[in-house]
């Protein structure tokens, strides 16, 4: 009812697939479905990179030597298996537990901001990110030499066996990189974990035009 006593009539919540202005949200019953779907995609696609990763470094743990390699495509990939005390692409290798606990806040974050997300894009890119950190995160915990110091497998290495070329790395390390990737684009999109995109003006005013 407005000051005059008429009544004036609500407006409509915005849709929540929808892509609104900055500065507007996605609010209203209507929008908790699509943030229960957005946060089922997060984590179908985590747990799905976790098991992949899992699985294959089960496979060349059982059936590569340490130290021993498969020559793929003429050269262009190796298969091996190598122990990583570091982070994605044995970055940090002397700093295990650090690396452990930085895995582990990565996790509790991704959930956390799991009440904000209505974006798909960022639902594929923070499972992504979750399910690697979750994959390297299990070898820390699980593998020798220990609780939180365990060394990550690595097994894919491009161009030389030894990682020469290029660092080697595994399932979990291409997850991670990946959705970081996708996320610094849907960053330079101007769209949030919400679902909002940043207003662009798509002409200058006159005002503007009169000033320049």
């Amino acid at each position: 009812m407005g000051d005059n006593g008429a009544v004036t009539s609500a407006a409509p919540d915005p849709s929540p697939g929808d892509t609104v202005a900055e500065g507007s949200a996605t609010v209203g019953p209507a929008a908790e479905p699509v943030r229960h779907r957005r946060v089922l995609v997060l984590a179908v696609i985590a747990a799905c990179a976790l098991a992949v990763d899992a699985i294959s470094k089960a496979l060349v743990v059982a059936n590569i030597g340490y130290g021993d390699s498969i020559r793929l495509l003429w050269g262009a990939v190796y298969l091996v298996q190598a122990r990583n005390p570091g982070a994605a692409f044995s970055v940090g290798t002397g700093a295990t537990l650090l690396l452990t606990a930085l895995a582990a806040i990565v996790a509790g974050v991704i959930v956390r901001q799991a009440r904000r997300l209505y974006s798909l894009g960022w639902a594929i890119s923070l499972g992504l990110i979750l399910g690697g950190a979750l994959g390297n995160l299990t070898d820390r915990l699980l593998r020798s030499p220990g609780v939180g110091r365990g060394y990550v497998v690595d097994w894919i290495s491009v161009f030389a066996a030894d990682g020469h070329v290029y660092p080697i790395f595994n399932v979990a390390d291409s997850c991670v990189v990946c959705g970081a990737i996708l996320a610094g684009v849907l960053s330079v999109l101007g769209i949030s974990i919400d679902g909002r995109r940043a207003a662009r003006r798509s002409a200058a005013t006159p005002a503007d035009r009169n000033h320049s």
